[in-house]
C-alpha cells in the first residue's frame, strides 16, 4: 500500500493547456488518483505539435486517467456528477462564463458533494475584473513583467508559462490547506486562484521596490535590467565560445573571483566594495569580461566552483539533462509514450521519499467506461451515452502526430 501522502485521495480535473493540469500534475506527484475529464476534441495540447500531443501533454499528464464527455449533451453532466461524489477534489480553469454553462459552478458542484474541495483557476479572482479572460501572458503583461522583458524594445512574454504554473502550484497549497482543516467548522471546501493575482504575488519584490525607491528618492526608479546593475552578475562570453553565468553578489565573492584568476583588481581598494564598484560599473565589467575570455570555460568553473564563487554554463535545452545532477536518481522519471521513450523531470522530493509507479499520459478517453463503470454507472447506461456522443471511448487513430517529411 502506497504511503505517499495523498495515497487514496480522488481529485477530477476539468483543465486545458498549463494551469490546472499543472496543478494535478503536482497532486498526482504525490499520491493522488488524477482522472482528467476531456471535450471530444481534447486537452489542446493532444495537437499541438504536428497534430498530436506535445511536451505540456506528456510531461504532465503521466499517471492520470483519461474520461472523455461531451458536457453539452444529455446525460454527460449527470455522469460528471457521480464521478464528483466520489472525489476529495474538483480542479477546473474554465471562464466563469463557461462554467455555468456547463453546469459546474462551485454551487452545483458541491450540491453533488458537499464534501469536496472546489478550485477554480481563473483569469481574474473576486473585483472589477473577475468576469473577464486572462491567460498567461495577459498575466505578465499586467503585472509589470513584460513592460520590463523586451525583444527589439518590444515588450515580450517570458516564454515559459510561469504564471500558469505558479498559479497551479498556488492551487494545490490552497487544497492542502483545506484538506488539512476538512474536519474544522472554518473550512470553506472552496480556493480560488487568479492569473493576475498570482502575477500580482509574483512581482510583490519589485512592486514594493519601486515604491521604496519613489519614496526615497522622489521618483519611481527601476534596476534597468535584470542584473540588478551588479558588475560581474551575469553571461559572459569564455575563450572556447561558451556561455557562462557569474554570480558575484557580494564583496567577498569579488575578491575570490579576482584572487582566483589571479586578477591585481584583488588589492585595489577602489574596487572593494559594491557601491564603489557600481560606480564603476563599465569599467569592472570590461575587467570581468576580459578575464573570462582568457579562459576556457572547464578552467573557468574548476577555479571559481573551487574558489566559492557561483558559475554555471548556459545550458541549451537539449544538454540539459545530460549533467550529471540531472541523473542523479530520483530526479527523472522514464515515461514510455506511444514506443517513445521520454526522461521526465520529477515533483522535487527528499531522496528517500517513495518512488511512485505511474501510468503513461492516458489517450483521450481512454478510461473513460472503466471510470464511469466504477462510480456506477451500468453497461446499458454506459452504451446510451456512447451512441450519443455524450461520452466517448479511445479512438487508436486520435492525434496521430503527421510524419516528419510533411
Amino acid at each position: 500500500m502506497s504511503t505517499a501522502p495523498l495515497a487514496g485521495r480522488r481529485v477530477i480535473e476539468l483543465g486545458s493547456m498549463l494551469a490546472a493540469p499543472f496543478a494535478t500534475h503536482i497532486l498526482a506527484q504525490l499520491g493522488a488518483e488524477i482522472i482528467k475529464v476531456e471535450p471530444p476534441n481534447g486537452d489542446p495540447t493532444r495537437s499541438l505539435v504536428r497534430g498530436g500531443p506535445s511536451g505540456t501533454l506528456i510531461a504532465y499528464s503521466h499517471g492520470k486517467k483519461s474520461v472523455c464527455m461531451d458536457l453539452s449533451k444529455p446525460g454527460a453532466r449527470e455522469a460528471l456528477m457521480k464521478l464528483l461524489a466520489t472525489a476529495d477534489g474538483f480542479v477546473h480553469n474554465l471562464a466563469p462564463k463557461a462554467a455555468r454553462k456547463l453546469g459546474v459552478t462551485r454551487d452545483e458542484c458541491e450540491a453533488a458533494n458537499p464534501r469536496l474541495i472546489y478550485c477554480h483557476i481563473r483569469g481574474y479572482a473576486a473585483g472589477p475584473q473577475e468576469e473577464d479572460l486572462a491567460s498567461n501572458p495577459v498575466a505578465e503583461a499586467s503585472t509589470g513583467v513584460m513592460e520590463t522583458n523586451r525583444n527589439n524594445g518590444r515588450p515580450s512574454r517570458l516564454g515559459p508559462s510561469y504564471h500558469d504554473q505558479f498559479a497551479g502550484a498556488y492551487a494545490v497549497i490552497g487544497m492542502l490547506a483545506e484538506m488539512l482543516r476538512v474536519d474544522s467548522p472554518t473550512a470553506r471546501k472552496h480556493v480560488e486562484v487568479g492569473l493576475y493575482e498570482t502575477g500580482l504575488h509574483v512581482a510583490s519584490r519589485d512592486l514594493v521596490g519601486v515604491q521604496l525607491k519613489t519614496q526615497l528618492l522622489g521618483r519611481p526608479e527601476r534596476e534597468p535590467h535584470g542584473e540588478f546593475s551588479m558588475p560581474g552578475y551575469g553571461a559572459y562570453l569564455t575563450s572556447d565560445s561558451r556561455w557562462g553565468y557569474l554570480l558575484i553578489l557580494n564583496d567577498g565573492h569579488w575578491l575570490r573571483f579576482c584572487q582566483a584568476l589571479q586578477l591585481p583588481e584583488a588589492e585595489d581598494a577602489s574596487l572593494a566594495t559594491l557601491r564603489l564598484r557600481k560606480k564603476v560599473r563599465d569599467k569592472v565589467e570590461d575587467i570581468v569580461r576580459d578575464a573570462i575570455q582568457r579562459h576556457t570555460f572547464d578552467e573557468l568553473s574548476s577555479r571559481l566552483t573551487a574558489a566559492g564563487v557561483g558559475f554555471t554554463e548556459v545550458v541549451p535545452l537539449e544538454r540539459v539533462l545530460d549533467a550529471p545532477q540531472a541523473r542523479f536518481p530520483g530526479k527523472l522519471r522514464e515515461v514510455d509514450y506511444r514506443g517513445l521513450v521520454f526522461d521526465v523531470p520529477e515533483f522535487p522530493r527528499a531522496p528517500d521519499d517513495e518512488a511512485l509507479e505511474s501510468l503513461p499520459p492516458p489517450e483521450l478517453g481512454e478510461h473513460s467506461l472503466d471510470v464511469l463503470r466504477s462510480v456506477g454507472i451500468s453497461d446499458d447506461a454506459l452504451d446510451s451515452l456512447l451512441s450519443s456522443g455524450a461520452v466517448l471511448a479511445h479512438r487508436p487513430d486520435a492525434f496521430a502526430w503527421a510524419p516528419v517529411h510533411e
